[in-house]
């Protein structure tokens, strides 16, 4: 399977960060990228600024036999028709796009690492995650998701917050 998370937390020309949402994930079907799994959304506040406008996340179960760095370049692509720019790292962006799991796995390239480096350590990853695929396994590590969200800290586990009537048909 593969696993991808999107997130938004700033308008773009066109919407708020839902809209933002909403369209990145119209852009991916139109890529021919089948979407078989789709979690509810979460918010949650920006890292590590705290006082840059909060998150919208979600996570999607893909089907797709284009390659990861293909497919990194796809989401690059589609990141900028979102009005993404790129600033320094974490800074507020209108659309992030990331290659969570692409089949169990493990590369490590300059334009991409599968699994996600640091997709163990988000609350914005792994309750998404968690709510599509229960039984995630992570492919360097060999643990269960459900290790990784007992590993978050009190204040991860619960800055988190999933939106009501969020799930995407």
């Amino acid at each position: 399977m593969i696993y991808i998370n999107i997130g938004s937390n700033l308008n773009s020309r066109n919407g708020d960060r839902l809209f933002n949402i909403h369209k990145t994930i119209e852009l991916i079907q139109i890529e021919k990228i089948k979407i078989k799994k789709k979690s509810h959304i979460y918010e949650t506040p920006s890292y590590p600024n705290e006082k840059n406008p909060k998150f919208l996340n979600l996570c999607l179960e893909i089907d797709t036999q284009i390659e990861p760095q293909s497919l990194i370049k796809k989401f690059k692509l589609i990141e900028k028709k979102l009005n993404r720019v790129k600033g320094i790292k974490n800074s507020p962006r209108t659309c992030d796009i990331d290659l969570i799991d692409y089949k169990g796995q493990m590369l490590n390239l300059k334009e991409v690492s599968i699994p996600h480096p640091r997709a163990h350590l988000r609350n914005f990853v792994l309750l998404p995650l968690q709510e599509i695929c229960p039984d995630w396994l992570h492919p360097v590590y060999n643990k269960k998701i459900d290790f990784f969200i007992k590993k978050l800290s009190f204040k991860l586990r619960n800055e988190i917050t999933r939106i009501k009537d969020s799930v995407i048909i």
